[in-house]
């Protein structure tokens, strides 16, 4: 008859020291996710010929010409990442930079569907859930938002208002 009580105390003392490690794992996930999208942004903007060449020649955007592909994609690689980083609207970013991610996909599927790039396809699939993770949970305590949060008053007592679920 012990075993629950004690079953139940020790789930509750593994959830706070768990709920210790959330938001210095919300901050790394936001930096990971954000600096896969940089990096690439990055190379876009350094080499705009290049870029241009690539939107035109090897990316497939649909309902896009391939320079304004380019500027968007360009512009949400490094726009959405650098709000994620800071934690500043990091929802938004996430969704952002999931439709960046999406289209892609959708861009390069000729590339990325073939047999032997399934690690290539893997790692969007990963970004992808890391960035559900960052919409569904928002960026944590360590970020703007949960500054603000806190600032003005519109945090939760328990975690804070970037921390629960979206949905709630």
């Amino acid at each position: 008859m012990e075993t629950v009580p004690r079953l139940r105390a020790l789930n509750r003392a593994s959830a706070r020291a768990a709920g210790v490690a959330v938001d210095p794992c919300l901050l790394l996930l936001r930096v990971y996710v954000s600096w896969q999208f940089l990096a690439s942004g990055w190379v876009k903007l350094a080499d705009w010929e290049t870029t241009r060449f690539l939107f035109a020649e090897e990316y497939h955007v649909p309902w896009l010409a391939p320079t304004v592909a380019a500027a968007l994609g360009t512009f949400g690689e490094l726009a959405f990442p650098a709000l994620l980083v800071v934690g500043l609207l990091a929802r938004y970013a996430a969704v952002g930079l999931s439709a960046v991610n999406a289209m892609a996909v959708i861009a390069y599927a000729h590339v990325l569907l073939a047999p032997g790039y399934e690690a290539a396809l893997a790692q969007h699939w990963l970004w992808g859930l890391a960035l559900a993770v960052l919409v569904l949970f928002g960026a944590g305590r360590w970020s703007l938002d949960g500054w603000l949060a806190r600032a003005t008053g519109m945090a939760d007592a328990r975690v804070g208002a970037t921390l629960t679920p979206a949905r709630r």
